[in-house]
């Protein structure tokens, strides 16, 4: 007869701690669309929905500090913080937003994805002050 009885939960001795030793990050995110945005844990943040505004430069190369399967929703007109995480594993990325395509710790792969970013409206482009000193 086995040893192991099917849908048994066995255990650790000690507590399991997700995610220890990793760089963390915490960002403001805020849903300027009009529908509700759902993300996943496992999603890099970076690439999320362009309708929401947050630090993407911060959020690069991570993902939601939740547990595997969960997600956090942002409603429309809503504001809310929330933890990252550093990406574990072979920390490459493809398709998504399809901004990155590669290694993320590669710089020249970072530039390109913020490049690609501000193309395609992840990242507005902060407004111009076209006042000048003299003018009042």
């Amino acid at each position: 007869m086995s040893e192991f009885v099917p849908g048994e939960l066995r255990p650790a001795e000690e507590p399991v701690r997700l995610n220890e030793g990793r760089e963390t990050a915490t960002v403001t995110v805020e849903n300027t669309g009009d529908r509700p945005v759902q993300v996943g844990s496992h999603f890099h943040f970076f690439e999320i929905n362009p309708g929401l505004a947050f630090d993407r430069e911060t959020a690069y190369g991570m993902r939601l500090d939740v547990p595997a399967g969960t997600a956090v929703r942002f409603e429309p007109g809503c504001e809310r913080e929330v933890d990252l995480v550093a990406i574990g594993g072979a920390r490459t990325v493809y398709g998504m937003g399809g901004l990155v395509e590669g290694d993320l710790d590669d710089d020249a792969v970072k530039t390109r994805a913020m490049e690609r970013a501000r193309e395609r409206g992840y990242i507005a482009e902060p407004a111009v002050d076209e006042t000048t000193e003299g003018d009042e």
